[in-house]
């Protein structure tokens, strides 16, 4: 499978443009359909984002029904077929039929018992291989965007044309480029009049000014906690950083935040407002509010830090104490960069799309993974729509050429 710059014009059935896991499916479903197939990365090594995602853990799916698991992506009604077809219980068994053990967590996230990536990769390169698929590394497309089936790529020994008689697109998003998602895909895609909503950044890190008192406390996670924003909810983490906040429970909220920069945090999601009042009620005079709050309210040092931050200066008096403790204001100042984002919101517009997520106007090109414009929240579901999406494409790529073979 492994192949460096191509020496002369090379012809496929299928080529594919990205190794990420949404060209890899692609690429895994037009082989297995008989269709002759390359992978062309831009990178000299392939699924390097996906290898950095995993770095802490891959987590590949969450352990849900699909009416909930749909409930997180942004772009439902072009995404329900496709993930009804490959979702969290088939990302399982592609992981399973890759020899990697699975198991699920106590939140429903799924992982490899050897929480790597690196093991899966390995195990799926191997099967590409088998399969006849073709990688070939240091490849960037760089267009232009037609029907014709030769397309250009640059190459450490200059441009070479390869031919192909179906294009698939995964391209990725616009963060972490160094890891090859850089989104130049965009000046291409827009020179030939396609629609692309803005790339913003998603899965980021949101900005606040702290004061010195908060210094201390950089890098610690607030655990157990409920963010609102707007109305929408989030249980679970987040981590204080130099910059402002960044975690599970803050990506969660990712869309809403790009619309409204003020947070609300429960500190004490697991107390009611009732019984918090009736705890605030019968604290005993000689109690500094610290203690209360430490040993009562059960808020450690990092809990304790931020509400003092937030609230300045603390009520004294029951209900302000009962809001402080219940919804303290977090108002943060924009997200950080965008290739500082795990992923990014925005892309190539459904509306040039087919429902076989062919280009309408450019027949025989197929897009996929995060370049289109949907969004989710990590704990599983990104990495799961870059699979079913790559998974669609593929196969519809070996569908048009097998229907355009008998025509």
């Amino acid at each position: 499978m492994d192949h460096g710059p191509t020496q002369s014009p090379a012809v496929f059935d299928v080529l594919v443009v990205g190794a990420g896991p949404a060209g890899l499916m692609a690429a895994e479903q037009a082989a297995q359909a008989g269709m002759r197939v390359a992978v062309a990365e831009a990178m000299p090594s392939p699924a390097r984002k996906f290898l950095m995602a995993g770095k802490s853990g891959l987590n590949l799916t969450k352990a849900e029904k699909p009416e909930a698991f749909l409930q997180y992506f942004d772009a439902i009604s072009s995404l329900k077929p496709i993930l009804s077809e490959f979702g969290p219980d088939e990302v399982i068994g592609f992981a399973e039929g890759l020899g990697q053990e699975v198991f699920t967590g106590s939140t429903g996230r799924v992982f490899p018992t050897r929480m790597k990536a690196s093991p899966l990769l390995r195990a799926w390169l191997a099967r590409l291989d088998a399969l006849g698929v073709v990688l070939l590394r240091r490849h960037r497309w760089v267009g232009p965007l037609t029907p014709h089936t030769q397309h250009l790529f640059e190459t450490p020994k200059g441009k070479v044309p390869l031919t192909a008689g179906a294009l698939i697109l995964a391209l990725g998003g616009a963060s972490w480029a160094r890891l090859g998602s850089d989104g130049t895909w965009q000046r291409a895609v827009a020179a030939a009049g396609l629609p692309i909503a803005p790339m913003q950044a998603s899965n980021v890190g949101m900005q606040r000014a702290w004061s010195a008192h908060m210094q201390p406390f950089f890098g610690q996670p607030v655990k157990n906690v409920e963010l609102t924003v707007a109305g929408q909810r989030s249980r679970g983490e987040f981590v204080i950083t130099q910059s402002g906040v960044e975690g599970g429970a803050i990506y969660a909220l990712g869309r809403m935040l790009r619309q409204t920069p003020l947070v609300q945090i429960d500190f004490a999601p697991q107390l009611s407002v009732q019984v918090l009042r009736a705890m605030i009620s019968n604290r005993k005079p000689k109690d500094s509010l610290g203690n209360f709050l430490r040993k009562s309210v059960k808020l450690d040092a990092t809990k304790r830090a931020l509400l003092f931050e937030l609230t300045r200066p603390m009520p004294r008096d029951t209900e302000g104490l009962v809001t402080a403790i219940k919804a303290a204001p977090l108002t943060l100042a924009g997200s950080r960069p965008i290739d500082e984002a795990i992923s990014t919101a925005g892309g190539l517009s459904w509306e040039a799309l087919t429902a076989e997520l062919m280009l309408k106007d450019v027949p025989g090109v197929f897009c996929a993974g995060e370049m289109l414009d949907w969004d989710a929240p990590t704990g599983g579901y990104l990495i799961t729509a870059c699979l079913a999406t790559g998974r669609w494409a593929g196969r519809a790529a070996a569908d048009y050429l097998s229907a355009k073979a008998l025509s």
